[in-house]
């Protein structure tokens, strides 16, 4: 009698996906919070009177790109995991649908 590992590994990687899917959003949530803020101090800028001022400002700016550059690379990154994870369990479905098709005591 074979014990079945398929169903709980499937079930592990479904919430593996949903966790790595609930990242990106709200890595792309941080993106467009960022450059929402760049274009902020790109207006401000516009009205700025000080040398210091506008200086303050353009340092938040090259903060925030390098901010949006990282998320960037996360996000990225993210998208190979959630690829590779989506993989998994396309094959583990496979193998699964093929084992109850081969062994009808399983189904």
């Amino acid at each position: 009698m074979a014990i079945n590992f398929t169903k709980p590994m499937i079930t592990k990687l479904q919430q593996e996906i949903t966790e790595l899917e609930n990242k990106i959003k709200s890595t792309q949530n941080k993106k467009e919070k960022s450059k929402f803020k760049i274009n902020q101090l790109e207006q401000d800028m516009k009205f700025s009177k000080s040398h210091t001022d506008l200086s303050s400002k353009m340092s938040r700016i090259k903060k925030l790109n390098d901010e949006i550059k990282t998320l960037n690379r996360m996000q990225a990154d993210l998208s190979k995991e959630l690829t590779a994870k989506k993989n998994s369990l396309k094959k583990l479905q496979v193998n699964e649908t093929a084992s109850v098709k081969n062994d009808p005591a399983k189904g």
